[in-house]
């Protein structure tokens, strides 16, 4: 199963992912994007979307094998 991914650490927050898809992002309280919904996956509107991030912040993964490193408490 695919799952959509902002990368918090990479993302610049340009906005043109909420810009060009509200249906699966929204910009947060930092200023990020964030994922708004996993359904509707496979949308040419959102695979534009992935291909023109301008930091590469934005995938669809495998959600079992690929995910975004979560900070580890020492």
């Amino acid at each position: 199963m695919k799952k959509l991914i902002v990368d918090d650490n990479v993302c610049i927050g340009c906005g043109m992912c909420a810009a060009m898809d509200d249906e699966h992002f929204m910009i947060n309280d930092n200023g990020l994007s964030e994922v708004k919904s996993q359904e509707n996956l496979e949308s040419e509107t959102l695979k534009n979307v992935v291909d023109s991030c301008p930091v590469s912040a934005i995938k669809l993964a495998e959600e079992e094998t690929d995910t975004v490193a979560e900070p580890v408490a020492a």
